[in-house]
């Protein structure tokens, strides 16, 4: 891991820009059928011509045979050290949605999801319910008081909540309810230090009274709840890199993660293309831009091969939005890997390419896990892909004498 103190210390600003592209999930493993896995399989010229005029490799977001979460496997990429720097969901969610959160607020990441008659879990994410489904259902549970704690639930997207508990006496040091799994009941949260012991007496008695209240509602007839958390401080981008960031995302928990290290969130919209215009538009303001691409990770947990290399494809044709500003360095790279054979989170690397008019090219001319095997960058932490980044647009000075 890299010393940000010593980042600090050699960054200087200069004009040239950064473009970091980062397509959630985009690791995958083969397909029984074909061998190749959803990059190989993809068409994607554009993509493939920027792997031979630049340098690949694999990223570890936080080490070998870790399997990492988004916010993590992002704090990595942006060079903070994901265990140093470790930050709960809730407070992603909830900053990327604009709530206004209270010194000691709790907040939590919210799942509507799907139970049987035994109470185990059938769909963690209740079918994808419609965002205006949840914004109903979120109704119907904001405001619940429990003990001297109010509970305020706010809609994030589809199936996503965010829940604020509020009151004398919580802690994060709680753990989640979400088993991470089908086929097993939810798990009860826990205190992990005897002072959460009544954040998890107030999160227990408000999962009980919203799976009342959500009974008729099915599939979305329960909850889960994670990533317990209350409001870090983080040194800023700016501070660190003296850059001048922009964040383009249309998933909230991105956008609340991009704020935390000091990045300008730009409003765009949910499409590719409408990310890449955003870009463009802004291009002339900011020499650092962070582009989120959700999709890739959504099918590759839905367990959809075929849509997350349509997804893929997707990014391909749009690309040359992107190369036509003529950034100074350009990075694609994922969070972590989502196969669709395994329909999750894995700790296999990540397929990661740098372009630059002055890197150094190895010999691979395809972007796919294969080529990143042998690529010229090798297998590396994800957190040196911020200051690889950042020495070929010159933003980094010599060190030592």
């Amino acid at each position: 891991m890299y010393d940000l103190n010593l980042i600090k210390s050699i960054s200087q600003p200069s004009l040239q820009k950064i473009v970091l592209l980062v397509m959630d999930g985009l690791g995958g493993l083969p397909h029984p059928e074909t061998g190749k896995t959803e990059l190989e399989t993809a068409v994607k010229p554009n993509l493939d011509l920027l792997t031979a005029m630049g340098i690949c490799g694999l990223t570890d977001p936080v080490g070998p045979g870790i399997t990492p979460g988004s916010a993590p496997g992002h704090l990595a990429i942006f060079g903070y050290d994901p265990i140093e720097f470790n930050v709960g969901r809730g407070i992603l969610e909830a900053v990327g949605i604009d709530f206004e959160l209270k010194p000691g607020d709790v907040a939590t990441r919210g799942n509507f999801c799907t139970i049987d008659a035994e109470g185990l879990v059938t769909d963690r994410r209740a079918g994808r319910i419609s965002t205006e489904k949840c914004i109903e259902l979120c109704r119907l549970l904001d405001g619940i008081k429990i003990q001297n704690a109010t509970i305020f639930i706010q809609p994030v997207k589809e199936h996503r909540f965010i829940a604020v508990f509020r009151g004398p006496g919580l802690s994060a040091e709680a753990s989640d309810s979400d088993p991470q799994q089908t086929g097993v009941p939810a798990k009860p949260v826990t205190a992990l230090i005897p002072a959460a012991n009544t954040m998890a007496d107030v999160a227990n008695e408000f999962i009980s009274q919203a799976r009342i209240r959500l009974a008729p509602y099915s599939p979305a007839n329960s909850l889960l709840l994670r990533g317990f958390s209350q409001h870090p401080h983080f040194p800023s981008m700016t501070e660190i890199y003296k850059i001048k960031a922009a964040a383009i995302a249309s998933y909230p928990m991105y956008r609340g993660l991009a704020r935390l290290v000091g990045m300008q969130v730009l409003k765009t919209g949910s499409t590719i293309a409408e990310e890449f215009e955003t870009l463009a538009r802004h291009y002339k303001n900011f020499d650092f831009f962070f582009v989120h691409i959700k999709g890739t990770d959504a099918a590759g947990e839905d367990g959809d091969f075929k849509r997350k290399v349509n997804i893929i494809e997707e990014v391909d044709r749009e690309l040359p939005r992107i190369v036509g500003l003529r950034p100074d360095v350009i990075v694609v790279t994922g969070d972590h890997s989502s196969p669709a054979m395994i329909k999750g989170h894995s700790w296999h690397p990540v397929p990661s390419l740098l372009y630059s008019k002055i890197c150094r090219p190895d010999q691979e001319t395809a972007f796919s896990e294969t080529a990143c095997l042998y690529g010229g960058l090798g297998r590396i932490p994800a957190t040196a892909l911020m200051p690889l980044a950042m020495a070929n647009a010159l933003k980094l000075t010599k060190f030592g004498a």
